[in-house]
């Protein structure tokens, strides 16, 4: 079961999903046009930005959007929008930070 944010509308489920069945990009026209998604233009393109804000799209320029490895993960559910964190250790790894080295010195 896919963990959606508090923040997601219905629609968003649909757009990630257009996004990674038509190569990864496009814009809130084509996926308006598509059909897919029965909402105006506009909220497409709002519900777009949105989900560029958490992480599961990226703004690419000239109205355009990609889809992100946490949108990919999403779909997949390997990530929870709601806490913004991978599930399960799915994510990719991330180096341990200065602080991590020093709680670990005995």
């Amino acid at each position: 079961m896919r963990l959606s944010g508090s923040w997601q509308s219905v629609w968003d489920d649909r757009i990630l999903e257009w996004m990674r069945e038509n190569e990864g990009t496009g814009t809130p026209k084509e996926v308006h046009d598509s059909g897919l998604v029965r909402v105006s233009r506009t909220q497409v393109g709002r519900r777009m930005k949105k989900l560029a804000e958490h992480g599961l799209l990226t703004h690419v320029g000239n109205g355009a959007y990609v889809i992100t490895d946490k949108g990919k993960a999403y779909l997949d559910e390997e990530y929870d929008a709601e806490e913004g964190v991978y599930i399960n250790g799915s994510g990719p790894t991330e180096p341990s930070t200065s602080a991590d080295a020093e709680t670990n010195d005995v």
